[in-house]
């Protein structure tokens, strides 16, 4: 859990959660991050389901562009984390299979 849970960051998540279409997130996303940052955000997501797949730091960074740096990080939060990045590979995944 986030040290820094309160409830402005609550109120954030709830709005993501209210989101019920991919135009409504790009929207929404647009308007409360700068491109980087949310390509930032993707290129983790990427980051995890590559290492998830067992793909090797060097192959990562040349897929995505992202940093040994990052890589690692992204790597100890799916060892040591709290589970989210493999919560939502594993939501990504069995959507992808039901269809």
């Amino acid at each position: 859990m986030l040290d820094m849970k309160n409830e402005s960051l609550d109120r954030l998540f709830t709005a993501i959660l209210k989101l019920e279409s991919m135009e409504e997130c790009y929207n929404f996303f647009e308007d409360v991050c700068t491109v980087k940052e949310v390509r930032e955000i993707a290129q983790r997501l990427d980051v995890a389901m590559y290492l998830s797949m067992g793909k090797n730091y060097q192959v990562i960074s040349t897929l995505t562009g992202a940093s040994t740096a990052t890589i690692s990080r992204v790597n100890k939060c799916l060892n040591y984390g709290s589970g989210g990045y493999s919560t939502m590979l594993k939501k990504l995944s069995e959507e992808k299979d039901a269809t």
